[in-house]
């Protein structure tokens, strides 16, 4: 058995035949627990009664406290990292992203519903957190939003009849697509789909989505043109991730730069969001529990929030952008929906932030949240 100390760090004791969990691996796994007790505790004083959660249950509360710890630590470096780069200190974020500064109320019944649902914000794609900074409170809320994988899961689990298979694909200029729609002669609806330039696709011209069940005559074709995908992108959509110019600071001065963005990825959420939808897979309304008719309810907050936050980035507010550098799959966006975390603020003059306020807040992040 070996024992090492360094400064400021509590001694690390490994059992090298047991392997015993190191002190951050510690610590984390005591700050979920504390999390998850808190959650539930807030979650029982706002409905009556106590609330009953499974193992697997806490098991995915206690997951969820691992990634919104990290999205907010994510946020609060860039936001450091961007009142730094203000030219205008007027628009400074002077809120540090710390789990004191987070809606608990709101978070806890957020937390509560998606987890018996069975979400689980530990698997690819299924779960994820954006913080948004509400100046009305002076608090950040911490918005959950289904992935490509989650909005599978839930369109599956309540479905009045789980799909056998659903195939979604995005079809370019080059591709010969050819949809075989159900008619007197025809009884089950089909397509004939094509690759033929496979390294060089061309343009992006539609896409469509296949919904396969065990009896054939209910498959049903859904076709999106182009049009159609970009109808439903956000009015202040991010060029970020759909593409196009965006505004930003070099050598003290703005400046536009174009950027490709992630428009593919957009492409295909939207479609899989189509088609995914109740309107193409119907909901069992036996089905129906008080989980998704919250999750309803918080899509359109999600989307009131969305609405101003993108009104605020193009009001000269900072855009706080906590993307993780990993695969592209994780980007999404609100409507955006970035399968990452994104804070962003809406517009207010605060005092200007000095070096010391900033080398707290830069600390704070670290000491954990006040559970």
């Amino acid at each position: 058995m070996t024992t090492t100390t360094t400064k400021n760090q509590k001694p690390a004791v490994q059992n090298q035949n047991q392997g015993a969990l190191q002190p951050a691996e510690t610590q984390q796994l005591s700050m979920s627990e504390r999390f998850t007790n808190t959650v539930l505790k807030e979650f029982g004083s706002n409905v009556a009664g106590a609330i009953q959660v499974t193992d697997y249950q806490r098991q995915l509360i206690q997951g969820y406290f691992i990634s919104i710890d990290r999205a907010l630590k994510m946020a609060e470096e860039a936001r450091i990292r961007k009142n730094d780069n203000n030219k205008d200190h007027k628009y400074d974020n002077n809120l540090p992203v710390t789990w004191n500064n987070v809606n608990l109320n709101d978070l806890a019944l957020d937390v509560v519903h998606y987890a018996k649902m069975g979400l689980d914000m530990m698997q690819d794609n299924h779960l994820f957190p954006i913080p948004y900074k509400n100046n009305k409170t002076n608090k950040y809320d911490v918005t959950l939003m289904p992935g490509y994988n989650g909005i599978q899961y839930i369109a599956e689990k309540y479905a009045v009849e789980k799909p056998l298979a659903v195939t979604i694909e995005l079809v370019y200029s080059t591709d010969t697509f050819k949809p075989i729609k159900k008619s007197k002669d025809n009884k089950v609806e089909s397509y004939i789909f094509e690759i033929n330039n496979p390294f060089d696709r061309g343009n992006i011209v539609g896409g469509f989505g296949y919904i396969e069940y065990e009896d054939p005559v209910k498959n049903k074709l859904i076709i999106m043109t182009r049009r159609d995908i970009e109808k439903r992108k956000p009015a202040y959509a991010s060029a970020e991730f759909w593409g196009g110019t965006t505004k930003v600071w070099e050598n003290g001065r703005q400046v536009e730069k174009e950027s490709d963005g992630w428009f593919e990825e957009m492409c295909l959420k939207t479609i899989k969001r189509e088609v995914y939808s109740a309107k193409h897979i119907p909901r069992d309304p036996k089905k129906i529990d008080d989980n998704y008719q919250y999750m309803k309810m918080r899509e359109a907050r999600y989307a009131e929030l969305e609405a101003q936050a993108e009104i605020a980035d193009h009001a000269n507010a900072i855009i706080i952008d906590t993307t993780p550098t990993e695969e592209p799959k994780q980007l999404q966006s609100p409507q955006v929906e970035p399968e990452t975390g994104e804070i962003i603020e809406q517009p207010s003059a605060p005092p200007a932030r000095n070096a010391s306020a900033a080398a707290q807040s830069q600390q704070s992040i670290f000491e954990g949240p006040n559970f």
